[in-house]
C-alpha cells in the first residue's frame, strides 16, 4: 500500500482539492471548547488513502486539540484481517458498510451515541431511511445502525459514492464501455483491470453474467453458492484467457495504466478517472445500464480504544464539512448536506447538481464540462445494488483463492 499512498499524495498535490483546509475556517466553530479535554489524547486510524490523507490528519489535529494523530494505508481485507487478529495498534478503523458484519459479531468495534455527534443533524436521507427498492440489509441506511431507534451507529458515514467503469474514450466507445459485461469482454483481452478486494469482483461478475444471461441474480451483492461457484469458474476462464492486464488494488497503478493506454477501461474509483484526466489523456466514467455499484465508507471505534473522544471527534469533523470538500473534489460525496456550506457554489453546482463547469481549467475539466453521471440525484436514481455483507462470504473468499491461484 506504500505505494498507493505515495501515488495519492502525488496526484493531490495538484488539485484544488489539496488547498489548505485552514481556508475554509474552523471546521469545528463552538466546538473548540472541547479542545482541551482531547489534549491526553491521540488518534491513530487505519483505512484507505480516499480518507486517510495527510493534510486532513494534520488539520484534524490543529482544530481538535488531540496531542497526537497518525494514519495508515491499508486495503479492507487486510485491514479487516489486522483487527480480527487482536491488533491494538489503531483508535478507528475507517471501514466500509459491507465489512461491518465481520467485526461486529467478534465485537471487534464499538458504537458511537448519535447524541454525542454535534453535527448530524443535516445527515442524508440515504443513511436514515430505507430505500424500498431493496432489503434493509441490503443498502447502507440498515446497515450502519445498532438498533431500529438510530440511537446508536456502528460506523459514522464519512464518504459515499456510485462506482463504475473508467475508460479511455479515445480508445473505447461510450456504447462499449456503459455496461459492466466490457471488463470481460474477449474483444479487449489483455487490457481491463480487475479490483482486488473479492466483494467488489464478484459482484461485477455478477452484474456482466446478469447481462450476458448466463445468471439471474436479482442481488448481485449476495450470490448464493451456485452464483459463486458460476462466477468463479467465469472469472477463472477469463484469467487464464489473458483477459485482465492488472488485478489491481494500488490507485497510482491504475492511474498510470490508463494513462498509458496499457489498460483502456476497468472498475475504477473515480479519483483515478480524475487522475487521468489531469495528466492530459482522455479519461471518462461510465454510466453503466445496469446501475452503479453503491457504498459508504466512515469511522468505527476500535473497542477498548483509550481515545474514543477523539474517535467521536474525528467522525464529527468529517461530517462538519470541509473534509469532505476535499474529497468531494475528487469525485466522492459527502452524507451531510453541510457540505454545501463549505464548497464554493460554483464547485457544488458542478460535483453535486450536475450543472456545467465554470471558470478557470482544473485537472483536466474545462469551462462547459459536465460530471460524468450527472448530478447526484441522477447517480443514486441509477444504482444496481449496494456493497453488502455476503451470506456465504466463507464459500466466497474459498472460491476467490481459487481464482488467484488459477
Amino acid at each position: 500500500m506504500s505505494g498507493y499512498q505515495v501515488s495519492r499524495r502525488n496526484f493531490m498535490k495538484g488539485t484544488a482539492g489539496g488547498l489548505a483546509l485552514t481556508s475554509f475556517g474552523s471546521p469545528f466553530g463552538a466546538q473548540q471548547a472541547f479542545a482541551a479535554d482531547l489534549a491526553s489524547e491521540e488518534l491513530r486510524t487505519v483505512g484507505l488513502s480516499v480518507t486517510v490523507q495527510e493534510r486532513i490528519l494534520a488539520d484534524f489535529k490543529a482544530k481538535s486539540g488531540v496531542k497526537a494523530v497518525s494514519g495508515k494505508g491499508a486495503i479492507f481485507p487486510d485491514a479487516q484481517t489486522e483487527l480480527l487478529s487482536g491488533s491494538t495498534a489503531y483508535d478507528c478503523w475507517e471501514t466500509i458498510g459491507e465489512r461491518l458484519p465481520a467485526v461486529i459479531e467478534t465485537n471487534k468495534i464499538e458504537s458511537i451515541p448519535v447524541s454525542a455527534l454535534k453535527s448530524w443533524a443535516n445527515i442524508r436521507d440515504t443513511f436514515t431511511k430505507p430505500n424500498p427498492k431493496w432489503g434493509k440489509g441490503q443498502q447502507i441506511a440498515g446497515q450502519i445502525w445498532t438498533d431500529d431507534k438510530q440511537t446508536a451507529l456502528w460506523m459514522v458515514p464519512t464518504v459515499y459514492n456510485y462506482d463504475s467503469i473508467g475508460y479511455r474514450p479515445d480508445l473505447v466507445s461510450k456504447e462499449e464501455a456503459s455496461t459492466w459485461t466490457a471488463i470481460f469482454d474477449d474483444k479487449f483481452r489483455g487490457k481491463t483491470g480487475l479490483n482486488v478486494d473479492p466483494l467488489i469482483a464478484f459482484g461485477q461478475a455478477v452484474l456482466a453474467m446478469n447481462s450476458l444471461g448466463l445468471l439471474q441474480v436479482p442481488n448481485p451483492g449476495n450470490p448464493d453458492k451456485k452464483s459463486i461457484d458460476e462466477a468463479s469458474k467465469f472469472l477463472i476462464a477469463k484469467k487464464k484467457n489473458g483477459q485482465f492486464r492488472a488485478l489491481w488494488g494500488d490507485f497510482g497503478e491504475l492511474v498510470n495504466l490508463l494513462a498509458s493506454g496499457e489498460m483502456i477501461l476497468a472498475d475504477a474509483w473515480q479519483p483515478a478517472v480524475m487522475a487521468v484526466k489531469a495528466q492530459g489523456k482522455q479519461c471518462t466514467y461510465a454510466v453503466p445500464k445496469e446501475g452503479y455499484r453503491a457504498w459508504s465508507i466512515g469511522v468505527s471505534p476500535i473497542t477498548g480504544t483509550p481515545n474514543k473522544e477523539a474517535v467521536i471527534a474525528y467522525a464529527d469533523y468529517w461530517l462538519s464539512g470541509p473534509p469532505a470538500a476535499i474529497v468531494s473534489e475528487q469525485g466522492y460525496y459527502s452524507p451531510s448536506t453541510d457540505i454545501k456550506k463549505v464548497m464554493s457554489p460554483d464547485k457544488y453546482a458542478f460535483w453535486y447538481e450536475g450543472k456545467p463547469w465554470k471558470g478557470a481549467p482544473e485537472r483536466g475539466i474545462k469551462e462547459g464540462d459536465l460530471r460524468d453521471g450527472g448530478s447526484l440525484e441522477q447517480r443514486a436514481s441509477t444504482v444496481a445494488y449496494w456493497h453488502q455483507w455476503p451470506d456465504e462470504y466463507d464459500y466466497l473468499m474459498k472460491k476467490w483463492d481459487e481464482f488467484l491461484s488459477a
